[in-house]
């Protein structure tokens, strides 16, 4: 019989290697590193996204459906529920150049927590983003009227704004 020791010793050898991933070697160079000085990134693997292409014959109310959709279903629950209430208040109103610079900022970016950490200002935005839109979802962000933001709207306004 083993002891206690030796038996927790297997039990947490076996359940680490279980979430090794199955193929090593492979370095993600678009992936979340942490703030782990010593971070190796090997547990990191790259999955390969399609390139964001813009949808040039889009029609403008189609485009904005599209847009509310992407807004409300994110990778991380912050973005869904800031993107979504963002969308909520400016989208509608938005130039057909705005959703240009939308469509692109929520759906180029591989990585949600990029966005994130550029619409609270926890990083700099790249040139290639930064433009009206950001600079009205860094505003957004700030949340000047300290409003409860728990959670994402619900859809029934649109249904108000079409009768």
């Amino acid at each position: 019989m083993l002891c206690s020791a030796a038996a927790k010793r297997l039990v947490t050898g076996v359940c680490q290697a279980a979430w090794r991933p199955a193929v090593t070697g492979l370095v993600s160079s678009r992936g979340y590193k942490g703030d782990a000085p010593d971070d190796t990134r090997g547990d990191l693997i790259e999955i390969p996204l399609p390139p964001w292409e813009q949808k040039l014959d889009e029609p403008t109310d189609i485009k904005r459906r599209r847009l509310l959709y992407e807004s409300r279903k994110r990778g991380m629950l912050e973005n869904c529920i800031l993107l979504s209430l963002f969308a909520k208040r400016y989208l509608n109103t938005m130039s057909e150049i705005q959703l240009q610079q939308y469509d692109r900022l929520i759906n180029e970016p591989s990585n949600d927590w990029d966005i994130y950490y550029w619409a609270t200002e926890a990083q700099p935005t790249p040139d290639v983003y930064q433009g009206e839109v950001m600079d009205m979802l860094k505003e957004f962000t700030k949340n000047r009227n300290q409003e409860q933001r728990l959670d994402a709207p619900s859809l029934e306004y649109l249904e108000k704004q079409s009768q």
